[in-house]
């Protein structure tokens, strides 16, 4: 029989909506996979009630929490303390408590990311990347992606958004605005989709197409049981290298699992099985 390390570890993931996670059943199995007793539940927490609620729930048993849309800018605000990637992409996704007071932020949206794209092989030092979106995913990212020393360039529908986002992480690697006329030869090694799940990719979508070539990887950081939109899109023009974010979805919470317990869980179960769901 298994016997668990701990007893009181209790953690939670506050968001809205939030039916939607599979992230109880992955720290469920995290918890079953170490003998780290791990109680983890999904909390719907009103969107004007997040600093209180979450207020109320570390003065009870609460060690750390995870924090989904639409809360990840909010979190940053009420961390206490800040992890250097939390600070540099202004959101939080892993909050720990420490010295059972003070508040630590996290965020390992990017280092997952970038786990799982090293699973898939998806990604080289000095790529060349493509992000289509410039939203509050795309912050979480990009510390990770430009340390590695690949190239990015942001597409969004909003040109100023992008420039805002080029302005705050231009100084940790090579960011740029997409403007096609400058890239007339150009060749992408990798286009990441980070909007929403609800935009539907089809014929009228504006992708430059030219910039891609059958060696081109593609990876939607959404996930469904279903194939997102942006996948089937990919998939209708003939490429070959597609993936969604379901790994990338499990490796942020294994490590924000490595953040509460220093321990590092097993990934390839779990994403196998969920892939073959």
């Amino acid at each position: 029989m298994l016997k668990f390390k701990n007893k009181n570890f209790n953690y939670a993931l506050f968001g809205n909506p939030i039916n939607h996670s599979k992230s109880p059943q992955i720290h469920d199995f995290f918890s079953k996979q170490t003998g780290i007793l791990h109680i983890y539940e999904a909390i719907n927490v009103p969107l004007d009630k997040f600093s209180l609620l979450v207020s109320k729930f570390f003065k009870n048993n609460i060690q750390g929490a995870n924090i989904t849309s639409p809360f990840k800018k909010e979190a940053y605000f009420f961390s206490d303390k800040l992890t250097k990637r939390a600070q540099i992409a202004q959101s939080v996704n892993t909050f720990k408590k420490i010295h059972n007071k003070c508040i630590l932020g996290d965020n390992t949206d990017g280092i997952g990311l970038l786990s799982d794209l090293n699973r898939l092989k998806f990604i080289e030092k000095n790529f060349s990347l493509l992000i289509l979106g410039a939203g509050g995913a795309v912050k979480g990212i990009l510390l990770s992606i430009l340390l590695l020393g690949c190239s990015v360039y942001i597409l969004n529908r909003t040109t100023l958004n992008a420039k805002k986002l080029v302005d705050q992480f231009k100084c940790y690697g090579n960011i740029k605005i997409f403007e096609e006329h400058d890239l007339k030869n150009k060749c992408f090694n990798l286009v990441i989709n980070a909007v929403s799940r609800n935009i539907q990719y089809n014929s009228k979508t504006y992708i430059p197409l030219h910039l891609f070539s059958s060696k081109t990887f593609f990876y939607d950081m959404n996930y469904s049981f279903e194939n997102t939109s942006f996948i089937n899109w990919c998939l209708k023009m003939g490429f070959k290298y597609v993936s969604d974010g379901i790994g990338m979805l499990v490796f942020q919470a294994a490590h924000s699992f490595l953040q509460w317990h220093g321990v590092f869980p097993k990934t390839d179960y779990i994403i196998d099985m969920f892939n073959k769901k």
